[in-house]
């Protein structure tokens, strides 16, 4: 079956920087796009970015542009979020996402702390 596992995480100061890992397994990882969310508390799932199958087209939210960067491995069936200079706004639970025809999948997330 379709499974995400994110992984990653964790408390960091305010400008530091972390590298989120999704692992995927149960569908062909190479031909689909893939996605990370973030929610807030309080607050809706929103995407952070995505990026196309072969990795070579990506697109980020406007509150991450320029400090996040959204990578994959198609050969470790991987992809990564890299978030630098890290704000306390950026503070939620990030997951990815896979949309294979009318269903989403979703990991189970992995909790961002940015705070002094």
């Amino acid at each position: 079956q379709v499974q995400l596992v994110e992984s990653g995480g964790g408390l960091v100061q305010p400008g530091g920087s972390l590298r989120l890992s999704c692992a995927a397994s149960g569908f062909t990882f190479s031909n689909k796009f893939m996605r990370w969310y973030r929610q807030a508390p309080g607050k809706e799932r929103e995407l952070v970015a995505h990026i196309s199958s072969g990795g070579g087209t990506t697109n980020y939210a406007d509150s991450v542009k320029g400090r996040f960067t959204i990578s994959r491995d198609n050969a470790k069936k991987t992809v990564y979020l890299q978030m630098n200079s890290l704000k306390p706004e950026d503070t939620a639970v990030y997951y990815c996402n896979s949309r294979l025809g009318p269903n989403d999948y979703w990991g189970q997330g992995t909790q961002v702390t940015v705070s002094s």
